[in-house]
């Protein structure tokens, strides 16, 4: 692998992972997919990094895994699969427990795990030209990366098997109009408006945000009365952070309240 391939940077409190191989619409091998496991994880420990922007270099975003790579390893396909998942899986599940909000920003084409990336980050951008497609059943293969939990939470069960039986084509107003990306902007605006996003929740409270974040994902299993009590809990916590003061203070101060993430 090129160290090129996956290209980490942070600037102030935000961390941007890019997926840098153009030239195979920004694919994943299994050793981009274990950097990018390596990345996420140095992000969720640095605490001076805030929020976490994941995007594409080139007019992709990421066309999923590399099926170049797949033929290449037909032999020993399911040992290699349950290895590539295996960090791509730690990689999602690392970024939904990290108290750091997650920007998808979606430059271009989002296909089979691309797709299923950029539906596991909390928040999607997507440029005018972005594409989605599950195209996973065009392979053969059935959906991995999350979008079996993810996108029948966004879109609903039927439209959810319609994109996998049909691998039908969203553009990017079609997948804002399903609920798959927060909002769409021309390309020319697009790394400003990603940038704008990026700095507006760097300045949140990081540590409520991601309790917040938490609280979603365990609504679709709990019952009311144990959501309530989940809600309870993680209010109490972050009343005791220095955020949590700030915010009140800054209320009562009639002033704009400056956090800090702590």
């Amino acid at each position: 692998m090129n160290d090129n391939e996956l290209i980490y940077t942070v600037q102030g409190p935000v961390a941007t992972i890019t997926m840098n191989r153009p030239d195979r619409y920004n694919a994943l091998t299994i050793r981009t997919i274990e950097r990018l496991l390596e990345m996420v994880a140095s992000c969720d420990e640095d605490r001076e990094v805030r929020v976490l922007v994941l995007t594409g270099a080139g007019t992709a975003f990421c066309a999923g895994g590399d099926v170049k790579e797949f033929a290449e390893r037909l032999g020993t396909i399911s040992q290699h699969l349950r290895r590539l998942l295996t960090s791509f899986h730690g990689a999602i599940s690392r970024m939904n427990r990290m108290s750091k909000p997650v920007i998808a920003a979606v430059n271009g084409v989002a296909a089979g795990a691309g797709m299923s990336l950029a539906m596991a980050c909390d928040m999607a951008v997507a440029a005018d030209s972005a594409r989605f497609t599950m195209a996973y059943s065009k392979i053969g293969a059935t959906p991995d990366g999350s979008s079996t939990y993810f996108l029948p939470r966004l879109v609903g069960v039927r439209r959810a098997l319609e994109l996998t039986y049909t691998n039908r084509v969203l553009t990017a107003r079609e997948a804002e109009a399903w609920g798959l990306v927060n909002r769409v902007v021309p390309d020319a605006e697009f790394p400003a408006t990603v940038n704008a996003l990026a700095a507006e929740l760097a300045a949140g409270p990081t540590l409520a945000l991601g309790r917040a974040k938490r609280l979603f994902l365990m609504s679709g299993h709990e019952s009311l009365e144990t959501q309530m009590e989940n809600e309870t809990q993680f209010i109490a916590l972050s009343s005791k952070t220095a955020d949590f003061h700030e915010g009140v203070k800054a209320f009562t101060e009639k002033r704009q309240p400056i956090f800090r993430g702590e």
